[in-house]
């Protein structure tokens, strides 16, 4: 069986349901889930957030489908997570994960360590920007 089925750097909308649809198992009777958001704040802005832009190093997905399968070691759940890259809009899905698995604690111990890792390791940046028209990048993670 192949644990990760999705591990994608996309620059369209992600979607939920796809992700969904991707760990929908018989056998699994839990599922968790985790949608990082663009959000309108952010302690270190002097102004409201209006949008992020997302941009990642050529081996991000290489190392996304890594952290997925690391974060999955051998729980026998099934795995589909993306990230987003490009300009995004307040309310936009920045992280879409999906986790399935027989039990719960097992699912929502893989969806964490993902979105730790995620923030941790992912070669993705964001430039933040804000309605001052100021904007920063933000460091390695989404």
């Amino acid at each position: 069986m192949n644990d990760v089925r999705i591990a994608a750097i996309v620059e369209h909308p992600l979607d939920l349901d796809a992700h969904l649809a991707a760990v929908d198992d018989p056998r699994l009777g839990a599922v968790t889930t985790f949608v990082g958001r663009v959000r309108d704040n952010d302690p270190d802005a002097d102004t409201p957030v209006i949008g992020l832009e997302y941009s990642a190093h050529p081996d991000a997905t290489v190392t996304l489908r890594r952290i997925a399968a690391e974060a999955e070691g051998g729980a026998g759940a099934l795995v589909a997570v993306s990230h987003r890259i490009g300009q995004l809009a307040v309310g936009d899905a920045a992280v879409v994960i999906a986790v399935a698995s027989a039990h719960r604690a097992e699912a929502f111990a893989v969806c964490r360590e993902i979105i730790e890792a995620i923030k941790r390791d992912l070669p993705v940046w964001k430039r933040q920007h804000e309605s001052d028209g100021t904007s920063s990048w933000k460091g390695i993670g989404g």
